[in-house]
């Protein structure tokens, strides 16, 4: 028998209808686009007007050549090859080239959670949930329990679990800020939930508007929608706002009156400029909090590290989680083993101190210089304006189309944004997000970047965006 496509199982038309209706931009066709491109230019470097692909349209600090921290990177290379420490002549030879306090830490390590390569607990490592609730303590000096928090792959399979548990039906519907991360529209979209969708305000640089949420609340409910959840995106992705005190307090509040959970995603939460501070919504509430190693100052986006801290949810939901990730067995233990030093980095005092607090303030300050620069520069540029990112790795301008412009769009089928983001990449090699794979409010248009670029790149980053737009906006007016 020939196997020809027309005779094979699995058609789009009979698959899972739910998969077929989700979506994801920050690696949608645009990203596909430009791995394309990537690849013609490796094999004719002659071909485009531009040298490389940017991707500035995922947080991945290491695709563009972010530095690792010396001090986690020592201690994994250790742990990968644990035999050093079996073997006097090697282990002689190890305390030359790593500082004692690692040698030490990786010792510990091993002790406490035996081999990488072996299968952990399906919650996650003890003694690194143990470290986890211990920092969020001393984070907000609230309890944190242990037995409640669950180490995951990243932050992103912790929000699907937590989800998972919460739609019970096609009728659950969870609030969502837009803009927003499409995870959780493209995990409500999998699992049959429904968006309820409250917009920030852009005009107080992405503010949270209580009264909004409301209305969005009250008239979910009128179509029978069981508004049972609510995430938050603190620091803000992809508008870089941070929320303040005041409004985690509204919103908190505004949880209890509804009988509403929270899910606050706070993966951002070490990524905060222009003086202000990170708050947590860490109170005695029915609460999910999400952190990750992929952001922050470590970026280590492909080693998969994360966890869920569940607050106030009762015993038996916490054991149904369990199941959940029992089905999976564990996490990656090595992505674990990084939470647990990002959550207990080198302490004053120690050997490694010094070159830790340096690195890591050289990367924090650096990410602050160059969102800086990238918001001035869409600021500069004729029909753009960019509100001043407070926070996280991106910026999420607006542009105003000439109507020709919009007219061109229209006749290829696209939206604006897209269009211009595709001009964008295939005319300069940069590649963004447009703003209508987060949400906007209609007959806005946006797009989302990244300021990851590295510092020394950032000057012919800018400058390529300038040229492009520039004459991108002389083309249709």
């Amino acid at each position: 028998m020939t196997l020809t496509h027309s005779n094979k199982v699995l058609q789009l038309r009979n698959i899972n209808s739910k998969i077929l209706q989700t979506q994801y931009a920050v690696r949608g066709e645009i990203a596909i686009r430009a791995e394309q491109l990537r690849k013609e230019l490796e094999s004719n470097p002659q071909s485009f007007p531009f040298k490389k692909i940017i991707n500035c349209n995922i947080g991945n600090p290491q695709q563009l050549n972010q530095k690792p921290i010396t001090f986690f990177r020592q201690i994994m290379s250790l742990l990968e090859y644990p035999e050093l420490f079996k073997n006097t002549e090697y282990l002689d030879k190890i305390k030359y080239i790593y500082p004692n306090d690692v040698i030490n830490r990786a010792q510990q390590i091993l002790r406490q959670s035996g081999p990488i390569g072996a299968y952990s607990h399906s919650k996650g490592i003890p003694y690194v949930r143990n470290a986890v609730a211990k920092y969020i303590h001393e984070r907000d000096g609230y309890e944190s329990n242990p037995e409640h928090i669950f180490l995951t792959n990243g932050a992103s399979p912790a929000v699907q679990m937590i989800l998972s548990v919460i739609i019970q039906h096609l009728d659950v519907g969870v609030l969502i800020p837009i803009p927003q991360y499409p995870l959780y529209s493209a995990s409500l979209a999998l699992l049959g939930g429904k968006p309820v969708p409250y917009y920030l305000d852009e005009k107080t640089n992405w503010g949270l508007d209580i009264k909004e949420i409301k209305d969005a609340i009250r008239t979910h409910k009128e179509q029978g929608i069981d508004v049972r959840a609510m995430c938050i995106i603190n620091p803000g992705n992809p508008t870089g706002n941070c929320l303040t005190g005041d409004q985690i307090e509204q919103v908190i509040n505004l949880c209890h009156e509804e009988r509403i959970v929270l899910l606050a995603d706070e993966v951002y939460q070490t990524n905060v400029y222009s003086g202000k501070s990170f708050i947590s919504a860490k109170k005695n509430f029915e609460l999910f909090s999400f952190h990750s190693i992929s952001k922050g100052v470590l970026g280590e986006c492909g080693r998969r590290g994360g966890y869920v801290e569940c607050t106030g949810i009762s015993e038996d939901i916490i054991d149904q989680i369990y199941k959940i990730a029992s089905i999976s067995l564990c996490p990656s233990v090595s992505g674990q083993i990084m939470v647990g030093l990002m959550v207990d980095p080198p302490r004053k005092g120690e050997e490694s101190y010094s070159l830790y607090k340096k690195e890591v303030t050289d990367i924090h300050n650096s990410l602050e210089r160059r969102c800086k620069i990238l918001c001035d520069a869409f600021n500069q540029m004729k029909n753009m304006s960019c509100q001043n990112a407070e926070g996280s790795m991106y910026v999420f301008p607006r542009i105003d189309f000439p109507p020709a412009c919009e007219a061109e769009a229209s006749r290829i089928g696209k939206q604006v944004d897209e269009f211009y983001a595709i001009e964008l990449l295939n005319n300069t090699g940069i590649c963004v997000v447009p703003g209508s794979g987060f949400g906007q409010k209609p007959g806005t248009f946006h797009i989302r970047s990244t300021f990851l670029p590295q510092e020394e790149d950032f000057p012919d980053f800018i400058r390529l965006f300038l040229e492009f737009h520039d004459s991108f906006m002389r083309k249709y007016e």
